[in-house]
């Protein structure tokens, strides 16, 4: 399990669905070798530099924060997770307040939708959403794992450039 990286005034929070087995090894969120977290988000225009997994602290320093739906290790991409945690999620993201609320991935929109009551799973798309976490606005893209490869690469940053575009018109 890794920490959450929260903090009030955040002008986005990414939230997964749980942290994946080499991140869990590293100690740092998205850590896979073939995850493109880090890359999607500096070309969006998150970050000035392409960070690491090591720099996952830093974020906050950019506005940005991390946490996960399920607080434990996901062994396999996405099947069997135990989401009975996402209201205690959601608290603490309620408790941040931040402008957005990203989930990296439909797997981890759809599970919060459903979990909290918001929508049901074939209402969840990729984009913003009609409804919120508390005051955030929520916007659901694609999935930076590398197991998401039937997506192109450039169409996940056309998604991850839509919220920072987003995000940044509201700060």
């Amino acid at each position: 399990m890794l920490p959450d990286l929260l903090r009030p005034g955040l002008a986005v929070v990414f939230c997964g669905t749980a942290v994946a087995t080499a991140s869990a090894a590293r100690g740092h969120y998205y850590s896979g070798p073939g995850n493109k977290f880090w890359q999607l988000l500096h070309e969006a225009g998150f970050t000035p530099i392409l960070l690491c997994p090591e720099d996952d602290a830093s974020l906050l320093d950019h506005g940005v924060g991390l946490t996960d739906l399920v607080k434990g290790v996901a062994q396999s991409h996405d099947a069997g997770l135990d989401y009975s945690g996402t209201s205690s999620v959601a608290a603490h993201i309620v408790a941040a307040s931040p402008a957005w609320v990203a989930f990296n991935g439909l797997t981890a929109g759809r599970a919060a939708a459903t979990q909290l009551g918001l929508a049901r799973k074939k209402e969840v798309a990729l984009g913003e959403q009609p409804w919120g976490i508390g005051a955030s606005r929520v916007f659901v893209l694609p999935s930076s794992s590398g197991a998401n490869a039937g997506m192109p690469y450039t169409e996940k940053l056309k998604w991850w450039r839509e919220l920072y575009e987003r995000a940044s018109t509201d700060s």
